[in-house]
């Protein structure tokens, strides 16, 4: 059972289930399933062994003003689904973020580093997090990643596409660091994390999964530009202070993966490759500028 169903991440996960002919999978949009609902999480979780919650509020500057809203989402949300999956012996995986830290680390943090979130987001996925494994310590798993992008949903690498095709130079931060992870290699990952937890191969808690090596988001635009076939020289470097914004946002997001890796797990590829493949697929290439004869889509002289 997927739940956030219509977003990023679990469009990528039904797509990737589709290919197994082993799995009968549900996937549930919000319209299908309230997770802030008990009751209903119950009826629903009747009947699954695993559940994979991709649900959550996602609006990380407005959380700012409405923390009770995202709490509501992303804290009591995964609560309710894992009291359903206690009731029906149901494992739960359950994906959040690298936003429950404070960001302000030199190192890649580990799994059970102390946690410190820097914005009302990070506050409420740690809520959720926190009651999936105190309520399902045996069969719970938390799967944090981060610098997410795909095909279905607004995302950075989409923004960057765009803006190539609307301006003639972007501006984008050079002081956080983070890795880039693609939305369906994350599926590949978070599909063969539940196969090996309903196997018993995999023991429950906290894991990090994540594209290896860090970069800067001007470092990914720059990437963008580049493997489209574009000049990275029309992505300039700026810093944080020059785009100020409702929620504070970590100047330090990489994750370490030494419990993925202690449990066997295969290693997802570095960030630059999951981008060129992500790249090579038909819904980012239709945003793609064409990259010959001055990319007829750019407004010369416009700034980002």
């Amino acid at each position: 059972m997927i739940t956030g169903a219509a977003g990023m991440l679990g469009r990528e996960l039904a797509h990737v289930l589709a290919m197994d002919p082993s799995a009968e999978v549900t996937t549930l949009a919000r319209a299908d399933l309230d997770i802030t609902d008990a009751e209903a999480c119950v009826r629903t979780v009747a009947g699954h062994d695993i559940v994979v919650n991709a649900a959550g509020y996602t609006q990380v500057d407005r959380a700012e003003q409405e923390e009770a809203a995202a709490t509501a989402v992303n804290g009591n949300g995964p609560r309710n689904l894992a009291d359903a999956c206690a009731v029906h012996g149901a494992v739960m995986v359950h994906v959040s973020t690298d936003y429950v830290f404070s960001g302000e680390a030199s190192q890649p943090y580990a799994e059970d580093d102390p946690t410190a979130p820097a914005n009302a987001y990070g506050r409420s996925k740690l809520v959720g997090e926190e009651a999936v494994l105190r309520r399902l310590p045996r069969s719970g798993y938390v799967v944090r990643t981060a610098w997410l992008y795909g095909e279905h949903g607004p995302n950075f690498v989409a923004t960057m596409l765009r803006l190539a095709a609307e301006t003639e130079t972007v501006d984008v931060v050079d002081d956080e660091y983070g890795q880039p992870t693609w939305a369906y290699t994350l599926a590949q990952q978070v599909t063969t994390l539940g196969r090996a937890a309903l196997a018993g191969q995999a023991p429950p808690g906290r894991y990090h999964c994540t594209a290896s090596g860090q970069a800067t988001w001007y470092e990914l635009a720059s990437a963008v530009f580049e493997l489209s076939g574009l000049d990275a020289g029309r992505v300039r470097p700026t810093t944080t202070e020059k785009f100020p914004r409702p929620a504070r946002r970590p100047s330090y997001s990489v994750l370490g993966h030494e419990r993925w890796i202690a449990a066997g797990l295969p290693a997802s590829d570095h960030w630059r490759v999951q981008l060129a493949d992500a790249l090579a697929r038909p819904g980012f290439r239709a945003l793609q500028p064409l990259s010959s004869g001055g990319d007829p889509f750019v407004r010369r002289g416009a700034t980002g």
